[in-house]
């Protein structure tokens, strides 16, 4: 008999954790419980906060829940029947009385408990073959800060003991990894309450990771004949009107400014400005394709209960590129694109990726949708990348390539994006003037690879556990003076590193050699680079590796030629 598929077994899995709840602290008021990418949770209503204890007790009823094996079992009642169900748990009645006329509404019973749901469990509750409660953290009902705050409970929920065994060690690696406490410890960045929540603060260390990423991506874009441009942070609110951006996205963008007599909004994206760039002049089909790039930092409003970190913030920089050009040019353009694309996971070691074919769905979908489709599909199918549909996750104004990367310890990303857009040039009026005389309107290519600087830069954090490759690492090498005597040694090797364009430091501090080689394995230094009697007598420095326990010398000039071929060849 097949197993039954970990989203309905783990939402049979919430209704266990209801179940427990309504036996142990009956005037809890159980709201609603879905499951989610590796495991579940609750929404409660109850005043007093559940403690760890809680937890605990909750648990072990809920492993006699699953061992008594109850039988899940479902009918059909009629709005009326519900709400009379449900009397006094305003939630549930609510959930009930908004549910469309027409659809099916089911209660589900397990033992002594039944909840509104519609359906997908496992038929028994003894299919879950393992679980965990992993913890409580507040939630708005209805996701709305108008609404009273609720108590949810999360809890993850396996097939076997072994599998739930793997999951919580990939949870403490992540823990390990967790960018924010690691963007503390190597003071790479901070979120300052007195700004505001989800505005990023890049401190040098961080900020220089980022320029290389930056330069990296310059790069590319250099290779391939992108045009640098900059547009302006606050712009009127009709440009987001024409875009169509007021109309789909106005919940999520910040402002109107009133300047004026005049409307202002702070740009949530950088499409629009390069449109206008694009048609302060006539265009000639010669012109064609066009490539815009600009690192642009764009505000977009988020929740306070969703901001995480560097990966959910409020402001954030783009490596954003849009590309005007002629309907003949798509595939070779987009395949280009995803050539790019390629050429960053290879260089940030992210070898484990998928790509999404995001489509629009229903009224949003135009006659347009196919021509962008084929292109994106054709690219796909040359590239010989693996790929699947997500249908409906395409933009608004156009179908996309969506690229989802898994990181060193499993965990899935999005990062690029590549959308076809045959929407905001129809919107705009673009027009070039083609070989007929005649005027033409273009296609546009939004792609950004990275996504964003700060996701970006969030995930390579995790990605390499803060210990960056040299090539990308804020120090590369620091150079370490056992005693004051060898101190002018140092600098003179240091100068020279410098000087051949590495990130170097000097540990010149008093404290005693141990001390100072653990400080910078803390600091994941690629190397550490020591330099006692015997070093300043031959000229060379003791090499220290990271990840590497045999030591080695090698004079300063080998060892600059070693880390150049490695920093040039990002290894």
């Amino acid at each position: 008999m097949p197993e039954t598929p970990l989203p309905e077994l783990r939402h049979t899995a919430a209704h266990v954790l209801a179940y427990a709840v309504q036996d142990l602290f009956p005037e809890a008021k159980p709201t609603i419980g879905p499951a989610i990418e590796n495991g579940f949770y609750y929404d409660f209503d109850r005043a007093i906060p559940f403690t760890p204890q809680d937890l605990e007790r909750l648990e072990e009823r809920m492993r006699e829940i699953v061992a008594a094996d109850y039988e899940m079992n479902g009918r059909e009642v009629t709005r009326e029947q519900a709400i009379a169900h449900f009397h006094g748990n305003a939630y549930k009645i609510e959930i009930a009385q908004q549910i469309p006329d027409g659809e099916p509404i089911t209660l589900y019973t397990i033992g002594g408990f039944t909840d509104l749901c519609r359906g997908g469990h496992a038929k028994r509750t003894g299919e879950i073959g393992a679980l965990k409660l992993q913890g409580v953290a507040g939630a708005y009902w209805r996701g709305d800060e108008k609404n009273p705050m609720l108590q949810r409970i999360y809890g993850t929920a396996w097939h076997t003991q072994r599998e739930l065994d793997e999951y919580l060690l990939q949870l403490e690696e992540a823990q390990k990894r967790d960018h924010r406490r690691l963007g503390n410890e190597l003071d790479l960045f901070s979120i300052e309450e007195a700004a505001g929540g989800g505005l990023i603060f890049w401190h040098p260390k961080g900020a220089t990771v980022r320029a290389v990423v930056e330069e990296f991506i310059r790069e590319g874009l250099r290779e391939r004949g992108y045009l640098a441009v900059y547009t302006p942070h606050v712009v009127k609110e009709t440009l987001f009107e024409t875009s169509g951006h007021l109309e789909n996205y106005a919940e999520n963008m910040f402002g109107p400014l009133e300047v004026e007599d005049q409307r202002f909004r702070v740009k949530p994206m950088n499409c629009p400005g390069h449109i206008l760039i694009y048609k302060s002049r006539m265009r000639s089909y010669r012109d064609l394709p066009l490539r815009y790039s600009e690192f642009g930092t764009v505000y977009r409003f988020e929740r306070s209960g969703v901001l995480h970190g560097l990966t959910r913030v409020r402001g954030f920089t783009t490596d954003d590129g849009h590309i005007f050009l002629r309907a003949d040019q798509l595939q070779r353009e987009f395949e280009q694109t995803l050539d790019e694309a390629l050429r960053m996971m290879n260089a940030f070691r992210f070898t484990d990726f998928l790509c999404y074919l995001s489509t629009r769905e229903g009224l949003k979908r135009g006659a347009t949708d196919d021509l962008a489709e084929d292109a994106i599909r054709n690219a796909l199918e040359r590239s010989k990348l693996r790929w699947q549909r997500d249908e409906g996750g395409g933009a608004f104004y156009g179908p996309k390539l969506d690229i989802m990367v898994r990181d060193a310890i499993g965990r899935q990303w999005q990062l690029g994006t590549v959308q076809v857009d045959f929407t905001l040039p129809e919107r705009f009026d673009l027009n070039y003037r083609g070989a007929d005389g005649r005027e033409h309107r273009p296609v546009m290519i939004h792609r950004a690879l990275a996504g964003s600087m700060e996701r970006f830069f969030g995930v390579l954090i995790e990605h390499f556990a803060g210990a960056f490759p040299a090539w990308l690492a804020p120090v590369q090498a620091v150079v370490v003076p056992i005693a004051e005597q060898q101190a002018a040694y140092a600098r003179e090797a240091a100068a020279q590193l410098r000087g051949a364009g590495f990130r170097v430091e000097v540990d010149e501090s008093n404290e005693k050699l141990g001390y100072k080689i653990r400080h910078w394995k803390t600091e994941k230094v690629p190397y550490i680079l020591v330099a006692g009697k015997q070093e300043v007598a031959e000229g060379t420095l003791n090499v220290n590796e990271r990840g590497v326990e045999a030591k080695r010398t090698a004079t300063v000039a080998s060892f600059i030629e070693e880390l150049r071929a490695i920093v040039s060849s990002r290894a």
